[in-house]
């Protein structure tokens, strides 16, 4: 097989194994519902338990990344994915709070593989086709949407014990394809003197820093959001765990599948000039899904007026659904960043901004259930994200905008910026 060929197979079949073990991590965003009313959760319970997967799927980020330099992805990848595949399986035992959050540490483990596979398929391409490489790879973010779709059915026809039974042979299926149709370069790994100290330096550079709080929103926000979207929708509109599955995926599928459309896009005209535009459009969306059902009366001539103010269901919906495009051009942009800054260092680089990414999925949700317990108020769960987006903005604007040209009469017409 040519060099060519190989590296297509190389990005598709990696792409399929980072959908599989999206699906798995967000696995309680669909079978939490159940699980949460057969134990009587409260949303600060249920939030720690849709998080609970992504905290070690984030931690494990970093040292992944590393591994995944030196030892190249192919084989870091199919040991992550084979690793995971007991604790999936023995989820259907569980029957008390703690050994869902126990086992659900170790399922976790899925949610490392873009770290992994980042690195893996992006030096596999030239510099000027990674962005779009790294966004195809990056679309199997779509899980979270495929979860939406297989686990609620599952549910449906034969109650959540299922789920985790039937993701378990999925991902083990997925290793045995994954081994046979994915390759090695010798030359793809970082030289083996390279120092694990040397490597976690990157950490006080101030670029990483800020690209971990752009990826927290369009990353983190995600997840949490992929994770929050079902029970919010039974919650907030009443409808039943399919149908809201199905609108849930409004926002889970586009923000997944066209992250290769934000991969492409930051190829030509920058990473800059997307995520500058993502975080705006984020702003916008952010601003109406904050806003909580609200009654009012007014005193009129005519005597008191009650009005009713609030998105309902297709509105919100259609928010959503921009909302998800915004994140996945976001996430592609962010990773941009980091081709184009650390060429020669991308796995470790992408390990820790995955990490602050998938921190972000893990603090969000649990935020989210303790705003609503505190409050009453669903929408919260916007507002705080909304706050999030802002700091984002401001960040920005102080250490790029100001000293770019993306702004103002010397600015490069958007036709000319290849």
């Amino acid at each position: 097989m040519t060099k060519k060929g190989q590296a297509l197979s190389v990005l598709m079949v990696s792409t399929l194994a980072f959908t599989v073990c999206f699906m798995v991590w967000m696995m309680f965003g669909v079978i939490g519902i159940p699980i949460k009313k057969i134990l009587g959760l409260n949303a600060t319970e249920f939030g720690l338990l849709t998080a609970t997967p992504v905290l070690t799927g984030s931690l494990i980020r970093v040292p992944l990344g590393i591994w995944t330099d030196k030892y190249g992805g192919r084989i870091v990848m199919a040991l992550l994915m084979a690793l995971t595949v007991p604790a999936i399986y023995l989820m259907s035992y569980a029957t008390a709070y703690w050994h869902f959050l126990v086992i659900g540490l170790f399922v976790g483990l899925a949610g490392g593989s873009f770290s992994v596979g980042t690195p893996y398929v992006a030096r596999w391409f030239p510099r000027n086709q990674q962005g779009f490489a790294m966004g195809v790879y990056g679309a199997g973010n779509s899980g979270a949407a495929v979860n939406k779709f297989v686990a609620p059915a599952l549910v449906v026809a034969f109650g959540w014990t299922m789920v985790p039974q039937v993701y378990a042979a999925i991902m083990l299926g997925t290793v045995v394809l994954f081994w046979f149709f994915s390759h090695s370069d010798p030359t793809h790994l970082v030289s083996s003197h390279t120092k694990f100290s040397d490597q976690l330096k990157s950490l006080k550079d101030p670029k990483v820093m800020k690209y971990c709080q752009y990826y927290s929103i369009v990353f983190g926000g995600y997840v949490a959001l992929s994770l929050w979207m079902v029970q919010y929708y039974v919650g907030e509109f009443g409808l039943d765990i399919r149908s809201a599955a199905l609108l849930a995926a409004c926002f889970s599928l586009p923000g997944g599948v066209l992250r290769a459309v934000g991969g492409w896009m930051s190829d030509k005209w920058g990473a800059h000039s997307v995520t500058w535009w993502v975080l705006w459009v984020s702003w916008i969306c952010l601003f109406f899904l904050s806003y909580p059902q609200t009654d009012f009366t007014i005193a009129t001539t005519s005597g008191p007026a009650t009005f009713h103010l609030g998105l309902n269901i297709y509105a919100f919906t259609g928010l959503m659904f921009i909302l998800g495009i915004a994140f996945a051009f976001g996430k592609a942009s962010v990773f941009k960043y980091i081709s184009d800054d650390y060429p020669t260092n991308i796995g470790t680089i992408s390990g820790i901004v995955g990490l602050a990414g998938g921190l972000g999925g893990f603090v969000l949700p649990i935020m989210f259930g303790a705003l609503m317990d505190l409050t009453g108020i669903r929408s919260s769960a916007f507002m705080l994200m909304y706050g999030v987006v802002w700091v984002s903005l401001i960040w920005m604007y102080w250490t790029e905008v100001r000293r770019s040209e993306v702004m103002g009469k010397n600015a490069v017409p958007f036709s000319l910026q290849n």
